[in-house]
Parts: structure tokens; sequence; C-alpha cells
């Protein structure tokens, strides 16, 4: 139970299943017979778990048997343990996978009472039951026996994860901070790749500082170096599924926080150059943004301001495109597309979406004084069109006329 990625007290944290022993897969349910078949009720047999008699005559439907209950995880192997006190530890383990932090409590007190009247003597399976028992006092917000049970745990495997990052939540929980802290540097000695004990150390270093002013440091109980060889031993210990998933899922989130950070500095850059007129730096900047965000219609929105003043028409259309694909009432969208079809000397595409962004918000000032213009050189291009028509005619029909005569 509980693997090493526990979330900081007040965060839902807690410990999962990490190093219990994992459920059987088998079929063999309580009652069942002793090749794990489960028992199936005869003519005389028992039916929704009552005895009754099938009578032909009765006109009585059979019951189903409700479905067989898998019970085989109890009589998975849990160490040294012998098999009842392994039975206990599984169904601790079962009860805490599913919130009953009570029951597996109970279940964990009962399995170190019965190690200690057996004689037996297993420091790492003892270690496992404290741990665990620790970790439901956790649950239950009981941090000062979560602490006792770490103890003892630590007392038996010294230098033992666990016990380590939970009795470290429960002093954060009392606001112990300088222990917790301890606790978290040796945490990360063992495996530096405890994301929750980096998050925990960032965090008490703030309520340190509050706290104890700039020496806080020298106020901190001293930090044990632990061993090489019990780090190496640790780094060698092979990792189940749930921890590999939980690494895996850690290591998404890293990226996907360390790209958000990114992208919202790469994104105030460009900013800033556009006030200050770098457009092709911004223009750079927003660019490297969409390499990481390309769904965000702000970047092309952005992007196609700095083409525009860069001259770059065409391209600033493409990024206005793709803004109205995402975003199709982007008034921003439709203004610099506008500018963008009267650079390219398309002045009815511009006039239409000059009167798209009016429709969308009337008191668009700019679109208005825009509109303006671009209907001017609308019609300075037909006129100009028109006047060139009938001379081209004229040319024409006087060639023609020519051809005529010189046959």
């Amino acid at each position: 139970m509980g693997n090493a990625q526990e979330k900081p007290p007040g965060g839902g944290g807690g410990a999962s299943s990490a190093d219990q022993a994992t459920a059987g897969s088998g079929t063999r349910s309580r009652g069942g017979s002793s090749g794990g078949k489960p028992h199936m009720a005869t003519e005389k047999g028992a039916v929704n778990g009552t005895q009754r008699e099938n009578s032909p005559a009765g006109g009585q439907e059979k019951k189903e048997d409700s479905p067989a209950v898998d019970t085989s995880y109890l009589d998975a192997p849990a160490g040294a343990l012998p098999p009842h006190l392994a039975r206990l530890k599984n169904e601790g383990n079962h009860l805490f996978k599913h919130g009953q932090f009570g029951d597996a409590l109970e279940k964990y007190t009962q399995a170190i009472e019965g190690c200690a009247e057996a004689g037996i003597d297993s420091p790492e399976d003892l270690c496992i039951l404290y741990s665990n028992r620790a970790a439901c006092y956790l649950k239950e917000g009981n941090s000062s026996d979560c602490i006792q049970d770490c103890n003892k745990a630590l007392e038996l495997l010294p230098y033992s994860l666990k016990p380590l990052l939970r009795r470290a939540m429960a002093y954060e929980s009392l606001e112990r901070y300088r222990k917790a802290y301890v606790d978290y540097k040796t945490v990360l000695q063992l495996d530096t790749g405890i994301q929750a004990a980096h998050d925990s150390i960032h965090r008490l270093t703030k309520m340190l500082i509050e706290q104890d002013g700039p020496e806080w440091r020298q106020k901190l109980p001293e930090i044990p170096v632990v061993p090489l060889s019990v780090q190496l031993q640790h780094r060698e210990k092979p990792i189940s599924i749930e921890q590999a998933q939980a690494r895996a899922a850690r290591a998404a989130q890293e990226e996907a926080r360390r790209k958000e950070a990114r992208f919202t500095l790469l994104k105030h850059e460009g900013n800033s150059l556009v006030k200050k007129g770098y457009f092709q730096e911004a223009l750079e900047k927003y660019s490297e943004c969409l390499t990481i965000k390309p769904d965000e219609c702000a970047l092309h929105t952005n992007r196609a301001i700095c083409l525009l003043k860069l001259n770059r028409f065409e391209e600033a259309r493409q990024d206005c495109d793709s803004a109205l694909q995402l975003e199709p009432n982007n008034k921003k969208a439709f203004y610099r597309r506008a500018l963008a079809f009267k650079g390219l000397q398309d002045y009815l595409s511009a006039s239409s979406d000059l009167q798209e962004v009016l429709r969308l918000d009337p008191n668009v000032r700019e679109a208005e004084q825009e509109l303006e213009v671009v209907t001017g050189l609308l019609r300075q291009s037909l006129m100009d069109n028109t006047v060139h028509t009938p001379r081209t005619v004229r040319e024409r029909n006087k060639e023609q006329h020519q051809k005529g005569r010189f046959r």
C-alpha cells in the first residue's frame, strides 16, 4: 500500500497499494470446493442462502445463484508471514484500497499483535505492517499515532522510504515544519523522482523563511546522510506496475508544466516586442508558441499583426483563416483579415470582412473608419476598370475595321 508519491496533507493525498501483496486472479469463492469451483445448487441445494426442495408440482421458479465473490487475494503470499497473518494483512490492503481505513487499521493491528504472539522476527514484514497502519492513521487525521508507527517501522528498517514520507506528511500536518523538512530531504536522497517531496520542500522552505527568518537553515535538525549502499539498494529494487504508472504520470505532468511555463514566457515576450515595434522578433516568438499550442486562436491573430506590419499580407490572411476556423466569430480575426485583403488589393473581400466585424459589434470605431477607406478604394478601382474598358473596345473595333479594309 502507499506508493512513495503521496500528496501532502490537505491535498487529499494518501497511500495506495504499492507494497501490498497483489490480489490473485483466481475465481475461488466463499463456500467453494477445494478445487476452486463455486458450489452449485442441486435439487436440494442452497438458493439465495436458503435451503429449499424443488417440487416439480410446486410451480416455483428457480432463482439464480448470486455472483461468486473472489476472495483469492486473501491467500496471496505476504513475505515471511504465516498464512493466517498474511490473510489479515491482505484483507487490510483490500479494505484500505476501497477507502475503509478504520477497518483496515484493525486488520493491521491484529496482524502486528499476531506476530508478537507467534514470536515472528521478520523486520521487513513488521516494517510494512507498521507503515501500512501509519497510512491508515494519516488518512484518518491521527498524525500523532502515524508518527509513532513510522518511528517503529524505521527502527526495524532504517531509511525505509514510505515510513519516512508518511512521517514527513504527519509532521507537516502538525505544523512541525523543521522535522517535516528533514524527512522530505532524506526521502529525496533515496529517490529524487518523488515529485511530492520536491513540492513539499519548496512549500516548507517558504514557511520556514517566514517562521525563522533568513537564518532558518541553522535552526533545522541535522539531516541524516543516507549511506550509499542503502541508496544503491533502493535504486536497484524492482518497481511495481503501479509505481511505474505513477512515475510515467508524474513525468507527463512535469513535461506539461514545463511546456506551459515556456509557452507563457514566449507569449509574454512576443507581446512586449509588439509594443516596442519589433515585429519580426515578435513573429518568431509567436511562431514558437504555436509549436506548443497550435490551436490557440489568439496566437494566430497576434502573429497576423506582425505579418501585416511586415507587409506579408498573404501569410497574415492565412493566420486569420486559421483563427476563424477555431473561433468563427472572432472580431479581431475578421478585422485583421480585412487589412490583409486591403494589402492584397482585394477591396471587395476587405469590405465584406469589415461589415462582418460591425455586425458582430457595431461599436468598433476602427472598423467603421477602415470601411470608409476600403469603400473609397473599391469605388476608385471600379471606376478605373470602367474607364479602361471602352478604350479597349474601341481599339479592338478599330483593329477589326483596318483588317477589313486591306482584304
